[in-house]
């Protein structure tokens, strides 16, 4: 694969030349090797259409709509694709709620006095415990574990009770809708237990009837994992606000002690942060003959402590997203790698017998073939937890930095990381009114939410990412940016200031009075429901014009795994133009892509784009968005 197909970053490119030459496996050759003839993306053509499915012993069955070829059972193209997509979608809303759960425990721990963390923003344990109607009195911890109790209570509702947190955080008009297509929810276990039960053979095999139940499990997805998830951490942890963060594979320095908490859930991260700033770990670090010792952050998790925390010589940096896992632990800079519950790979452990680092799961989600030692997390032991991990990296340290040759001179780039919607709203003085007057005056046409993963389907790692970020921004478009899509801009340089220089004369004199970059870093992929919670306050603030109605879409240039899927059904339920790339498996069903790509514009208001070009794919989201503030009178 050439250069261009590896990665838009040459660090990780670099990176893949050390890979190649040390003969070890890794996700480029294995991604070209997958490909049919000459072709790295092309696949057997019922798979890459969802016209496929094993689920019971009559199959694999392949459908065929154009000849009415059906599965065994009977189902239609349509419905196959439907129902394999309702099943990712399951699969996308229980690890975001898994991650949710983790959260509440550490809270109520926390609340308890039994972690070494404080509930850091009172203010917002407050206001968000308000918002949902629970009792606010007392100090902040009666207050937190009677939050605990209220969020556990709505998790649990069965499927035929109304979520109260949907109730209380959605918009009237969005409601009105979701209740009159019967896509209200109850409990997230419960809508998941319904998904999953109607994709069983021979039970529902209509695909309209599974997009509305995938829509279902979305909305309450949204509201009770994600937005409990995030309010939580913010709780915990502190609300995300600007600040600079090193960004690259050059943060990584082989002659310190470099700890990486790498997936999803920071919880292990922020602790191991707290102890290795202490001056008796910088001790031993240097005792076993390192300058120091430094907590990396990596891929989502290392998103969520980068919003939060600013770096300093402990916390010094972020890598990137997943794409670049192999490339990070090629380094040969790397000792500890701590993996919770998401985005490590199954490779890991050939890495950390080549490159001589321990490979440690977090989470009890998490295991490795080979891997006997783990330590998972408990928020009552989290102190001690992180204790044992940064032993291990120091531990680890001599006999890494002895025998493997680690790559050096890699690049640290600048990034502004934190924003959120407070520090949005602190940035513009405490009001929506400046950034609601330059969307009014065009200086902003509108906002898109960039939540994406990175693939390597039709591109190298975040080249597709990039050109669609860059496209919209030079056409005055806001980006607030999310997940592993997020680690692309910080790595890219969009994430700076100085990137107003790609943007619009618009944007670009926004960016430029405000100081801020023009794709500001909103988060990880969990904050999907900060944005809607965001969208809803801009609704409100214009008089509760209905969401669909406004000039804001949501971007996915680079979806790859099944909790992206789930995002992009919310996207719908929520009534949003949604670009997606690249394109799903669900191209056998025709009924099915026109549902997504045309109807549903008149069930929900949101509707689905495709488009490989990334030119192209701004110009259909500016046309929306143009659309949109004609509709408003803009």
């Amino acid at each position: 694969m050439e250069d261009d197909r590896i990665s838009y970053h040459e660090s990780v490119r670099h990176a893949y030349r050390r890979i190649k030459e040390d003969g070890m496996t890794n996700i480029w050759d294995r991604y070209e090797a997958q490909g049919l003839g000459d072709s790295p993306d092309k696949r057997c053509p019922f798979c890459q259409a969802g016209a496929r499915c094993d689920l019971c012993s009559n199959g694999p069955c392949r459908a065929d709509a154009a000849k009415d070829k059906r599965g065994v059972c009977g189902i239609t193209a349509d419905g196959m694709a439907m129902r394999m997509m309702a099943l990712r979608n399951v699969m996308g809303t229980s690890t975001y709620h898994y991650h949710t759960e983790q959260t509440v425990k550490t809270l109520r721990a926390t609340a308890e006095g039994k972690t070494p963390f404080e509930i850091k923003e009172p203010g917002k344990l407050r206001d968000f415990a308000g918002r949902l109607g629970v009792d606010t009195s007392g100090s902040d911890a009666d207050v937190a574990l009677r939050f605990c109790d209220f969020v556990e209570a709505d998790f649990n509702r069965k499927a035929d009770e109304p979520s109260l947190i949907v109730e209380a955080l959605a918009t009237p008009e969005r409601k009105e809708t979701w209740k009159k297509l019967d896509i209200f929810p109850g409990g997230v276990y419960g809508e998941m237990l319904r998904v999953t039960a109607s994709c069983l053979t021979n039970v529902d095999g209509y695909y309209q009837s599974l997009a509305l139940k995938a829509m279902r499990m979305g909305i309450a997805m949204a509201y009770q994992s994600q937005i409990v998830n995030e309010y939580g951490m913010d709780i915990l942890y502190g609300l995300p606000r600007p600040h600079p963060m090193r960004v690259d594979l050059g943060v990584l320095d082989p002659d310190y002690v470099n700890a990486l908490p790498n997936g999803h859930e920071p919880f292990l991260g922020f602790a191991m942060v707290q102890q290795a700033r202490k001056p008796e770990w910088q001790e031993k670090a240097k005792a076993a003959g390192a300058k120091g010792l430094r907590v990396i952050a990596n891929i989502e998790t290392g998103q969520e402590m980068i919003q939060r925390w600013e770096m300093d010589d402990v916390f010094y940096g972020f890598t990137g997203n997943w794409i670049t896992q192999e490339a990070v632990l090629a380094t040969g800079c790397v000792d500890l790698f701590a993996c919770d519950m998401n985005c490590s790979m199954p490779i890991d452990p050939s890495y950390a017998g080549r490159y001589k680092f321990k490979l440690i799961p977090v989470s009890d989600l998490v295991a490795f073939e080979g891997v006997t030692d783990r330590l998972d997390y408990v928020p009552q032991e989290a102190e001690a937890q992180a204790a044992q991990l940064l032993q291990m990296a120091v531990a680890n340290f001599k006999e890494r930095r002895a025998t493997v040759e680690p790559i050096t001179g890699l690049r640290c780039g600048d990034a502004v990381v934190g924003f959120s919607t407070e520090s949005i709203l602190e940035a513009l003085g405490g009001t929506l009114d400046p950034l609601l007057d330059a969307i009014k005056s065009g200086a902003i046409k509108g906002i898109a939410g960039l939540v994406s993963c990175t693939t390597l389907r039709d591109s190298g790692q975040d080249v597709h990412s990039v050109a669609v970020a860059k496209e919209l921004i030079a056409r005055d478009i806001l980006i607030l940016s999310m997940g592993c899509g997020n680690g692309a801009m910080q790595v890219a340089g969009l994430c700076m200031p100085q990137a107003a220089e790609m943007a619009g004369a618009g944007l670009r004199g926004v960016c430029e009075k405000l100081g801020v970059p023009p794709v500001l870093s909103y988060g990880t992929c969990t904050d999907t429901g900060r944005i809607a919670d965001l969208l809803a306050a801009v609704s409100g603030a214009l008089g509760g014009v209905p969401i669909p109605d406004l000039p804001v879409v949501a971007a996915a240039p680079e979806y790859m795994e099944q909790k992206a899927t789930m995002d992009a059904v919310f996207a719908l339920a929520l009534g949003l133009y949604t670009y997606v790339n690249p394109v799903p498996t669900v191209t056998g069903g025709p009924k099915l892509v026109q549902l997504l790509t045309e109807d549903c514009a008149d069930v929900t208001g949101g509707v689905m784009r495709l488009e490989t070009d990334a030119a192209q794919a701004a110009d259909g989201m500016l046309a929306h968005i143009e659309a949109k503030r004609d509709k408003l009178g803009l």
